[in-house]
């Protein structure tokens, strides 16, 4: 790989989250403006001094990001436009970083936000891609269930993985939930009898291997870092980050994430390695892909996720904190703000503003990101590596 420019000089600031609903009837602008006025309000800034605007959604349709310039009056140099799942938030993250070392944007509002009306996941489902509305819908398996069902099955049966070792997860994280206020099941106990005892989905996913989807906002600014010094913001740096599309397409069943591909570079970039991290924030659609990610970003080898998660503990006080804000198997899916709720929650860590329960002294965060399921594999992944700024 081309040795990547560093991103010295870049500051991400301003953790914002707008509270998630299980239902609304309110449109995915709504969720945007709400994150907008969040950040402005977080940073103390004017909306005429954002000059630079990244958003991610599904249900903004037949919107993008140029057309919300006008919804907010708007008039920003730079915009970028990230209908990418689970990976939007490090995309985001990498473009905006970019724009700002540049110059093509001083300070760059990057916002994930998704409503969950009665017909929006359905309609979401029935239109998601060509793939899937040709190849997949017409047999009955719509959403991504059946996909991930496949891969479950798959990777239980190449590693030795049992439903118990994805029950840790989903357990760990409902435990992290408690202390966050915007975890739609984080005051709801979960035991591993009622992991198990989860009705079916889709062999071997049961119901708590799923995401409940919702409605709701996550958002974040990046600007250069004399200018969040100068507000007095509490800042991460950006100590590495990578990305990579259509990894090991060549795969029959996907086992691996392009974060397998590219780690090492994550790494040399940080100059750190994953003894270092203090928190992992992955994106948790499906317990399979949070032990995949462990396995892909180096913290154990190919298939040793399952012994990985039996021995460590993954609660936000634990030798392993994991998903500490509940991650969307607690919180909920919002849309494409799943895709920023690692970043965010990263950000939260190391700069010691989380929701609900800190990480003792946590200094760098590592916050990966997972979309785009269009057939039988995602397409996108990437990850970032944040280093709170004192």
């Amino acid at each position: 790989m081309t040795r990547a420019r560093d991103y010295a000089g870049v500051a991400v600031a301003c953790p914002v989250t707008v509270p998630y609903q299980r239902r609304s009837e309110r449109p995915a602008h709504w969720f945007v403006g709400r994150a907008l006025r969040g950040l402005l309000d977080s940073a103390g800034l004017e909306k005429s001094e954002v000059d630079g605007l990244a958003v991610s959604s599904f249900t903004l349709a037949p919107d993008t990001t140029i057309a919300l310039t006008e919804h907010f009056d708007m008039s920003p140099r730079w915009i970028e436009w990230l209908p990418n799942g689970g990976a939007s938030g490090v995309m985001a993250l990498r473009r905006a970083a970019r724009a700002v070392q540049d110059g093509d944007a001083s300070i760059v509002a990057c916002i994930g936000a998704d409503t969950a009306g009665t017909t929006s996941f359905a309609d979401l489902v029935r239109n998601f891609s060509d793939f899937s509305r040709t190849a997949v819908y017409p047999y009955g398996a719509a959403g991504p269930n059946g996909s991930f069902a496949l891969i479950t099955d798959n990777y239980m049966r190449r590693f030795g993985a049992v439903r118990e070792d994805f029950g840790r997860v989903a357990l760990a994280q409902r435990d992290n939930a408690a202390a966050n206020p915007n975890a739609l099941l984080g005051r709801k106990p979960l035991t591993m009898a009622d992991y198990l005892a989860a009705p079916p989905v889709a062999e071997p996913i049961h119901l708590l291997d799923c995401v409940m989807p919702c409605a709701g906002a996550e958002a974040f600014l990046v600007m250069d870092a004399y200018r969040a010094r100068a507000l007095g913001l509490p800042h991460a740096a950006i100590r590495g980050s990578i990305e990579r599309h259509n990894a090991f397409f060549d795969e029959p069943v996907a086992e691996r994430g392009g974060w397998a591909m590219d780690r090492g570079h994550l790494y040399r970039q940080a100059g750190v390695g994953p003894s270092e991290i203090d928190c992992l924030e992955t994106y948790d659609d499906y317990p399979v892909i949070t032990l995949m990610q462990i396995e892909d970003l180096g913290f154990c080898a190919k298939g040793q996720a399952p012994e990985f998660v039996r021995s460590r503990s993954l609660t936000v006080d634990g030798d392993f904190p994991l998903n500490t804000c509940g991650g969307q198997l607690s919180c909920g899916q919002a849309g494409a703000a799943g895709g920023f709720l690692p970043v965010v929650e990263a950000l939260r860590q190391v700069t010691g503003q989380p929701l609900g329960a800190a990480v003792p002294d946590a200094r760098l965060a590592l916050a990966s990101g997972y979309g785009m399921v269009t057939y039988d594999r995602c397409l996108a992944s990437g990850a970032v590596i944040l280093e709170g700024v004192t």
